[in-house]
């Protein structure tokens, strides 16, 4: 019996499972790999579900940067820090819209579930310490050494692989069936080849990330972005959601998600906002400044798609580049031929095609705001703030829609909500299929929040799967 390609909730009774096991994770991204470790290691029975080739998911496309407070990758960085202001600082720049207790409980457990990567799977994670990400009041970003979601997500493979935990690669779920009381029974799973199979389980973690994929769903909630390049995984394709409503599970901040002002046009590879932060700024296709850059990199995805051509370049110089470079997706930006070079700004513009003369007074006014440590007309402001200096930089960007925010609503164990408050008897969810913590606007998104949300509620997720899975008469 073939399975729907459409997300779908059936009822279990008369339906007979191929296989079965305690937790189930749909979804091989960070949040999935993470809740699938934590899970075996409390002694559950774990089958992962993906539906590409090889586990990648969104995480695959980011930095792989996870913030987080309190570590001691900071300690032995000696970097300050603490867990009541990286709360603080995703209250403020979530306009007060997140939920103060997930916020809490992310934030408390971020730090524990990295050093717990490190020591029991030998994850190398430092955190960065020459640049501060905007919105964050201490350098908290951690990550591997590549700077790299790829070098994350293989590393996390790796992991999972060596714990014995199988991951079911090619298998896309389409149905969850649940019993009379609400409990999830199983899932039924299309493979390639059009057959399908139905799996048990006694806990299901959804992992399978936010909607960012679904056109559709794109346009009836975050219509500002239905045009924008996405570049997130394809395969996020709002399943969570679609099922959570099947459920009478209760969703917020739909319209939530996380945008880039800055993904290398045509080459689509992102560049580090540390262009930005570290003093440089961005110009239209007419050589003018738009906006504040300084706001976040999400909000300014929205700027750069309203300019001519939805285009837009970043500028900078040799010194920042040099901090750029400790990304791996830069370094391939600049091997891609993404970044041009120039020793005058005169001979930078020519190359960018500007009108003669605009880049050159648009500098200049930057860099006189950065003598004077003024406060732009955008509302930016300068104060210490470097000067640029040949050799100048530029990248020609356009802004991308990378992943929604809003989801499923949990409680501090992950496990889902339904409508009235209650949680759903054994549905679990984490990463982008629960709701995260950055508010209703793009402008809420505090960089980072998309791993937190991911490493920890996947980190929560697995251990309240494990301890309902192996519950007596589970």
């Amino acid at each position: 019996m073939g399975e729907k390609m459409a997300a779908a909730v059936a009822l279990s009774s008369g339906v007979s499972f191929d296989a079965a096991c305690d937790v189930l994770v749909i979804g091989a991204g960070a949040a999935g790999l993470i809740a699938a470790l934590r899970a075996a290691e409390a002694g559950a029975d774990v089958l992962v579900l993906e539906r590409d080739a090889v586990p990648r998911g969104s995480t695959a496309l980011s930095a792989g940067l996870v913030p987080a407070a309190q570590t001691r990758f900071q300690r032995e960085a000696g970097i300050a820090d603490s867990k009541a202001d990286f709360a603080a600082d995703i209250m403020a720049k979530s306009h007060g819209e997140a939920d103060r207790a997930t916020v809490d409980r992310v934030v408390d457990v971020a730090g524990t579930a990295l050093e717990w990567l490190a020591d029991n799977h030998g994850l190398g994670f430092s955190v960065i310490d020459n640049f501060t990400y905007p919105g964050h009041s201490a350098r908290r970003m951690h990550g591997l050494p590549s700077r790299s979601g790829a070098e994350l997500m293989d590393r996390l493979r790796v992991a999972v692989e060596t714990a014995g935990i199988v991951i079911v690669n090619h298998a896309t779920a389409t149905t969850l069936y649940k019993d009379d009381s609400g409990r999830i029974a199983g899932v039924g799973v299309l493979r390639p080849d059009g057959g399908s199979d139905r799996i048990g389980c006694k806990a299901l973690v959804l992992a399978c990330n936010g909607y960012g994929g679904n056109r559709a769903l794109v346009a009836a909630e975050i219509p500002e972005m239905a045009g924008a390049l996405y570049f997130g995984h394809p395969g996020n394709q709002g399943d969570a959601v679609l099922w959570g409503r099947a459920l009478g599970a209760a969703s917020r901040h739909l319209s939530g998600h996380q945008g880039h002002g800055s993904v290398a046009h045509p080459h689509g590879i992102l560049i580090t906002w540390a262009t930005i932060t570290e003093g440089g700024f961005q110009v239209n296709l007419d050589g003018n400044r738009f906006a504040n850059e300084a706001l976040g990199y999400s909000e300014s995805a929205a700027t750069v798609i309203a300019q001519r051509e939805a285009l837009a370049w970043t500028v900078f110089d040799a010194r920042i580049a040099a901090i750029a470079r400790q990304f791996e997706d830069f370094r391939q930006a600049e091997a891609a031929g993404a970044v041009l070079v120039a020793d005058s700004l005169g001979e930078l513009s020519a190359r960018m095609r500007l009108p003669a003369g605009a880049l050159e007074e648009t500098a200049a006014g930057v860099a006189q705001f950065k003598r004077d440590g003024a406060t732009d007309a955008f509302g930016r402001n300068w104060a210490g703030s470097a000067p640029l200096a040949a050799p100048f930089a530029a990248v020609k960007v356009t802004g991308a829609l990378f992943h929604t925010q809003g989801g499923l609503v949990v409680d501090g164990a992950a496990r889902v909500l339904s409508d009235d408050g209650a949680p759903l008897p054994n549905l679990l969810a984490a990463g982008g299929a629960a709701c995260g913590v950055s508010g209703a606007q793009a402008s809420g998104y505090l960089s980072g929040n998309g791993l937190l949300t991911a490493v920890a509620l996947g980190f929560i997720a697995g251990a309240t799967s494990a301890e309902v899975a192996l519950r007596p008469g589970a």
